[in-house]
């Protein structure tokens, strides 16, 4: 799993992208195979663990960074890096702040990160790297012509994952208009929309380093990702198991309800509402999680599966909450309907909303009349007939892309 640098982390690298001049000058300094160790960050705090050196108060650029780097000191930047502050500084932060590190220059570099919380880049002059250090997290910046290479091989992994995504999202379309979806069906669309997210943040992380050079891949990742997180969030509010309670069964439940979202006999009003019931709105990651048995909390899990995990279509059913009797992939399933009426041409969601409870079932929706449709909260009849005309819509292009 790929962890994306967090926000102080990636303000820094943003100061040490390729084409950056504090790149370029650390640069230099390794073709001239020297070390370097540079503070972004002029406060009093840093002044006040600095002895010794130079005051220079000099504009920067990336000859006089690679000159002043021949000198065995600490180089002083301005906290936005334009400036030189001092240099042959020697720096003494405290000796009781821990560090991992080995060599002088580097454990110098991380504990000043750790007790300051600025920017410190320490240039290895035996290994030739440069490592970024900002509080207790630590980044090895890679040459840009291998971000290059490994975010154009990503991005085409990233492709054929949305191809497949598209493809089991169309077919999932077709199954939900036929009613023959299964646990199968469903899962072939959650596996690839997680992986494209995986894929996706990967590529992040590489952008963040890339800085401007990035900005083409950034355009060709927004293409490749465009409305999979929402796609995936509405199927997981689609096919979400809740769990049955005893006012539940005291409203009417036979125990005989299928699999899924949303296949029960025509009950009481709280029987229906059930089925929409603790699907509420999340921010499409899923990444901070949420109560057992709601959409952020199914997506959450998903995010935590281990690939082989992933690509086990029961794993994906137990994140849904599915309990699928001796592992039945083809178990029938019924979607609530998010999904489908979210497709209709400026629908407000929090009226789908209010029709899915209504209804609690697509097949239900799909059967229902324009004048039980304005039943429904905030559907009047030119809604209503939006909703009509336009599941009557995908139907028909469901068969004809089916024949042709």
């Amino acid at each position: 799993m790929v962890v994306r640098p967090s926000s102080a982390m990636a303000e820094a690298l943003a100061l040490v992208a390729p084409g950056k001049p504090l790149r370029e000058g650390l640069e230099r300094i390794l073709q001239a195979k020297r070390g370097a160790l540079v503070v972004i960050g002029d406060d009093p705090k840093v002044l006040g663990i600095c002895t010794g050196g130079f005051l220079l108060d000099a504009e920067f650029s990336p000859q006089r960074l690679a000159e002043l780097a021949k000198m065995d000191g600490a180089i002083i930047l301005s906290a936005d890096a334009g400036r030189i502050a001092r240099a042959n500084v020697h720096l003494m932060p405290s000796p009781t702040i821990p560090t991992t590190e080995t060599g002088t220059r580097h454990r110098t570099a991380e504990r000043v990160a750790r007790s300051l919380e600025v920017p410190v880049i320490s240039v290895s002059q035996a290994m030739g790297v440069v490592t970024v250090y900002r509080g207790a997290d630590r980044h090895a910046l890679v040459p840009a012509g291998r971000l290059h290479e490994r975010v154009s091989q990503a991005l085409q992994t990233l492709e054929r994952f949305r191809h497949r995504f598209d493809v089991a999202v169309a077919a999932l379309s077709a199954l939900e208009v036929e009613d023959t979806v299964t646990v199968r069906g469903v899962a072939a669309v959650l596996q690839p929309a997680e992986l494209v997210r995986r894929i996706a943040e990967e590529i992040e992380a590489s952008l963040l380093e890339l800085g401007a050079e990035g900005r083409l891949f950034r355009l060709q990742l927004d293409e490749l990702t465009e409305g999979v997180e929402e796609v995936r969030r509405l199927v997981v509010r689609d096919y979400l198991q809740e769990k049955r309670t005893e006012a539940a069964s005291a409203a009417g439940m036979d125990g005989h309800e299928q699999v899924g979202g949303g296949r029960r006999p025509e009950g009481p009003r709280e029987a229906r509402r059930r089925a929409g019931r603790g699907a509420g709105q999340d921010d499409g990651r899923g990444s901070v999680g949420g109560p057992p048995g709601t959409p952020e909390a199914s997506l959450a899990k998903l995010e935590r599966l281990g690939l082989d995990e992933l690509l086990d279509p029961r794993a994906v059913a137990e994140a849904l909450g599915l309990e699928l009797d001796h592992g039945d992939l083809d178990a029938s399933l019924e979607p609530r309907g998010y999904r489908l009426l979210h497709r209709l041409p400026r629908f407000p969601e929090p009226i789908a909303d209010r029709i899915v409870e209504h209804f609690a079932g697509l097949q239900r929706i799909m059967r229902a009349s324009v004048e039980e449709l304005e039943e429904v909260g905030g559907v009047g009849q030119a809604r209503a007939k939006t909703v009509k005309d336009g599941l009557a819509r995908l139907v028909e292009a469901n068969i004809l892309g089916r024949y042709s």
